[in-house]
């Protein structure tokens, strides 16, 4: 077949990006939309059928009283739903020093030193280059195991042989099987190399974390088939000239994919943040207009973060809408709210809304926040310090009550907050000792916060 003067296969396709598969060669895949990804599908080996493990029912299957090993890293451990699955697989990714590599060679080193042996499979970096980054990070210990290797076969040996409670590989864009005639990194080596690492993963139990690499969009680099491989998916997100780590799970088979983990990067490597709402705070007691602090929840845990908005008249004839950190669709909504039920004229006014410390907030329950950060800025006079702000807005400008009310207004006390602008009925009971003020709209909250 030739295509616009280029020879190209009649076989079997797959798309590298997406992994969409096509009986011939396509210019451009119509799963992902990627131009030029199409490569020929590696052919099936034929293998002989043999004797497995016969049906049992599931009542039948034992479940250790302790079914989880510990990273020693308790925000780890949190994202992960509790600890790690013995067989299970964990895929990390993250931009390009992030802080990857530093994370998992510090989990090796809190393992070895609970006793356990955690080898780490290198193959990106020679084994001066890791030890050199283990000496900074004060992670060297004679249980972590080091292996500089990218040949599947061999690492499956050393899972087996090593003895290890935990393995690391890092990555697996840069693993490879002999025998698969295909480059490190492409379709065919990254799915059947993690296809390899999974079997031997179930079959000895020893857990297996996996870096992968992303594109420029954010996303795993590599098929997609690959996040449906692992058992769990995590991402390290920050920004890079910020210290703050955010350790996010999108999918995990244990556990819940609300939970996030929080870190500081630091010169001695990842440190955890037991707070985290003091990183997202300032000090209070200075009123600034377009500053509000509302209350969020991320999994079991409840966060306290500032909004800071900017309000000014627009100099051309359509005004910039721009958010960091808050979703754009709910700052354009709360600002038409603003304007048809406050009468506030944003309508020729730029837009700017950021979350302080590189946090994203989705959940509704931040838009009263959104909304009184908005009205402090145009209006110029701020929010009475002291006060957290909870609630959803709707359309006709009401305040609906949100879910956990009762845990983020016990956060606020224990971080000094003595004033809360919460939904009319909302709460059952409340034990927070704050003093709280019950509004049922948007006019309401602007009259008890500005």
């Amino acid at each position: 077949m030739v295509y616009y003067g280029k020879v190209v296969p009649e076989l079997p396709m797959r798309c590298r990006e997406c992994g969409y598969y096509s009986p011939r060669w396509l210019g451009r895949c119509p799963g992902c939309g990627a131009w030029q990804s199409f490569c020929e599908e590696e052919g099936g080996r034929k293998k002989a059928v043999r004797a497995g493990e016969p049906p049992r029912p599931l009542s039948a299957v034992s479940v250790d009283e302790q079914t989880r090993l510990s990273t020693g890293i308790a925000e780890m451990d949190r994202v992960l739903g509790g600890g790690i699955v013995p067989g299970s697989v964990v895929l990390i990714g993250g931009d390009p020093g992030i802080g990857k590599s530093t994370l998992l060679l510090q989990c090796a080193f809190r393992v070895a030193e609970q006793g356990g042996k955690a080898l780490y499979v290198a193959g990106e970096e020679s084994a001066l280059q890791v030890r050199l980054r283990a000496e900074r990070l004060q992670t060297v210990h004679e249980n972590v195991l080091l292996a500089c290797e990218t040949d599947v076969e061999r690492i499956v040996s050393h899972i087996r042989e090593s003895g290890a409670r935990a393995v690391i590989v890092d990555s697996i864009q840069t693993t490879f099987l002999p025998d698969l005639a295909a480059v490190p990194g492409s379709l065919g080596q990254v799915r059947e190399c993690t296809l390899r690492l999974a079997k031997a993963a179930k079959e000895t139990g020893v857990p297996v974390f996996l870096v992968g690499h992303v594109t420029k969009e954010g996303l795993l680099a590599g098929p997609r088939v690959l996040e449906h491989i692992v058992d769990t998916v995590i991402y390290l997100e920050g920004e890079r000239h910020q210290s703050l780590r955010v350790l996010r799970s999108v999918k995990n088979r244990f556990g819940s994919t609300n939970e996030i983990g929080v870190f500081e990067m630091r010169a001695e490597g990842l440190a955890e943040v037991k707070n985290p709402s003091r990183l997202f705070l300032r000090p209070q007691d200075d009123g600034v207009p377009g500053s509000a602090v509302v209350s969020c929840i991320e999994g079991t845990r409840s966060l306290l973060v500032e909004i800071q908005a900017l309000v000014s008249p627009s100099g051309y004839g359509t005004p910039r809408r721009m958010t960091v950190g808050v979703d754009y669709n709910r700052v354009v909504l709360m600002a038409a709210v603003l304007e048809k039920r406050v009468g506030l004229s944003l309508s020729n006014q730029d837009i700017y809304v950021n979350a302080v410390g590189g946090v994203k907030l989705s959940e509704p329950a931040v838009d009263l926040g959104i909304a009184l950060a908005l009205a402090s800025s145009f209006r110029e006079r701020p929010v009475a310090p002291r006060t957290v702000v909870v609630g959803e807005v709707g359309l006709t400008g009401e305040v609906r009550p949100v879910g956990a009310l009762e845990k983020r207004l016990n956060e606020a006390r224990k971080l000094g907050f003595n004033r809360a602008i919460v939904p009319d009925g909302g709460l059952a009971s409340d034990n927070s000792r704050l003093e709280l003020c019950k509004v049922r709209t948007v006019s309401e909250a602007l009259d008890q916060g500005l």
